[in-house]
C-alpha cells in the first residue's frame, strides 16, 4: 500500500509507504543533520513536482517545519518526506540521495517514472 487514510481522522496528512519515496542512507543522514539544525525535530523534507526545466517538470525540496494536512507522508530511514497528491503520481517508485560530490553534489532524484531528462540532470518528462 502507499497510502492510507487512517491519519487523515484526525485531520492530519495521509501517511504514505516508501512504495511512493525512499531516501538513501547518505540522504537521510544529511538531512536528520539540516533538520537539527533547523530545530525542525518533527518536520520533513517536503518533495513537489513543478512545471518548469529543460525537459517541462523539475524537482521542487524545501524543509519545513510540519507537513500540511492534504500531503501524503512518509517515513524512511528516520526522516519524514511530505509530498502533494498531484506529485506523488510523478515521483511514485523514486529514491532521493545525497552526495558530495565536488561537480554534482547535492541532492539527486532516481525516478523509475522518468522517460527523458535534461543533460543537467535537473528536469525530466514523463
Amino acid at each position: 500500500m502507499i497510502v492510507s487514510n487512517d491519519n487523515a481522522k484526525t485531520g492530519g496528512p495521509k501517511i504514505g509507504s516508501e512504495k511512493l519515496v525512499r531516501l538513501s542512507e547518505a540522504a537521510s543522514l544529511h538531512l536528520l543533520g539540516l533538520l537539527k539544525n533547523k530545530n525542525y525535530e518533527t518536520g520533513s523534507l517536503k518533495v513537489a513536482v513543478v512545471g518548469g526545466g529543460c525537459s517541462g517538470l523539475q524537482y521542487q525540496m524545501d524543509l519545513v517545519a510540519e507537513a500540511r494536512s492534504q500531503d501524503i507522508l512518509i517515513q524512511s530511514r528516520g526522516v519524514h518526506i511530505s509530498v502533494d497528491p498531484k506529485s506523488a503520481v510523478f515521483l511514485s517508485g523514486s529514491e532521493i540521495d545525497f552526495s558530495t560530490d565536488l561537480l554534482k553534489g547535492g541532492f539527486r532524484v532516481t525516478n523509475p517514472n522518468a522517460r527523458a531528462t535534461c543533460s543537467c540532470g535537473d528536469s525530466f518528462s514523463t
